[in-house]
């Protein structure tokens, strides 16, 4: 028996790495030296339009998020594309070494892609920081808090009258009375059976 689940209790954090054109969610963002320029390296999936992004330009930040976020930036780089949509609209950012950063976050890293790593679902990308700061002192969220409260965080409202099916993975709706055969979350790509009918 192979439960994954145990993965969400590896104590990761929950940020919004952005670069030019576009940013997402990730969870997967680690310090690997120290130093004056220390190096940060985050996990991207290939799937995402962010990755693609990050593979043109050599700039990304990391903006930090605490347990009292506005649940809109998680909705607004988590469940959306940048293909489809301007991400940084609605959500008010500061531009840093040419990057846009989150105002709501605790605060940012802005890394110089040094190195990247392929592996079959991501791409592990390796950044000198150049620019970091504090904005405010809060506690960060978790990965693990965001699971076990995402429900509250993440509430969903649905077309009056019609069936929506909720990915429990990134919340994208799909509707209609059943999912197609095959079907395939667009955002995060998991099977049908996270879904959930609403």
């Amino acid at each position: 028996m192979k439960n994954i689940k145990i993965t969400r209790k590896i104590t990761q954090g929950m940020y919004v790495l952005t670069t030019k054109e576009g940013g997402c969610i990730v969870d997967a963002v680690s310090q690997v030296s120290a130093g004056d320029e220390p190096l940060i390296s985050v996990a991207v999936m290939k799937s995402n339009y962010t990755n693609e992004l990050l593979k043109k330009h050599n700039k990304f930040a990391i903006s930090v998020l605490s347990k009292d976020v506005n649940p809109e930036i998680i909705k607004t780089f988590g469940f959306n594309t940048s293909r489809e949509i301007n991400k940084f609209e609605n959500i008010e950012t500061t531009k840093i070494e040419e990057i846009d950063v989150i105002n709501d976050g605790i605060g940012y890293m802005v890394c110089e892609i040094v190195d990247s790593i392929e592996n079959d679902t991501h791409t592990l990308f390796i950044g000198k920081m150049i620019e970091a700061d504090v904005f405010q002192e809060k506690e960060p969220m978790s990965y693990g808090y965001y699971q076990e409260h995402k429900e509250e965080l993440l509430k969903v409202t649905t077309e009056k009258g019609k069936t929506a099916w909720i990915c429990s993975v990134c919340g994208y709706i799909y509707y209609g009375e059943e999912l197609p055969e095959n079907f395939q979350c667009p955002i995060c790509k998991v099977g049908k059976e996270y879904f959930k009918k609403q």
